[in-house]
């Protein structure tokens, strides 16, 4: 199978996942996600904790790259994500506050899986104009079958030795008092 298939089965499944739902429309059985911090119930998973941080470069819209192997040194918060996914929309201004208070001792590092990329993503952080994040992209979805997430939003926690320390996979309130004390963590390690 090519890259491209590869890549084309991991959209059709990522759309086909949590994220098909417009906001407000709850599954059975789930919380729904009106907009409002509440209704975010995603549950910390550790089983792979250890795990280092793929090498994956992501490139920012005007074509800088950042190699996330390279993030050693510091903790990172990596937050996969996409324009069409609505527990995405609704996470993203809660991280842009996140990254405000954490002010560089955690850093926050939102990648779009969009298949448009620059496209999708230049327009919508200019819509909302976040003060922290930064607009990264990966297009090819490399990160998403690195990090062996098939659901969007994906959130991983590593160390200041890249290894992670949990992961969220669907929304999360990240500004509540419980994401805080889960972050500090990554500084315990």
């Amino acid at each position: 199978m090519s890259r491209w298939s590869l890549t084309l089965v991991l959209a059709l499944t990522l759309a086909c996942g949590a994220c098909d739902r417009q906001a407000g429309e709850a599954a059975q059985g789930e919380p729904g996600l009106a907009g409002d911090k509440a209704s975010l119930g995603g549950t910390f998973d550790r089983s792979q904790a250890g795990a280092l941080m793929p090498a994956v470069t992501v490139r920012d819209p005007k074509g800088a790259e950042l190699n996330l192997g390279a993030l050693q040194g510091q903790p990172a918060l990596l937050n996969l994500w996409a324009t069409w996914c609505a527990p995405c929309v609704v996470e993203m201004p809660m991280l842009d506050e996140l990254a405000q208070e954490l002010d560089g001792a955690v850093r926050v590092v939102t990648v779009s899986q969009d298949l448009a990329g620059a496209d999708k993503v230049v327009p919508f952080f200019a819509q909302r104009s976040f003060r922290k994040l930064e607009p990264w992209l990966d297009p090819d979805n490399a990160l998403g079958f690195k990090v062996e997430s098939e659901v969007l939003p994906a959130t991983i926690l590593y160390d200041a030795s890249g290894r992670e320390v949990w992961r969220v996979v669907g929304e999360y309130d990240w500004s509540s008092a419980a994401a805080r004390e889960a972050i500090a963590e990554a500084s315990a390690e």
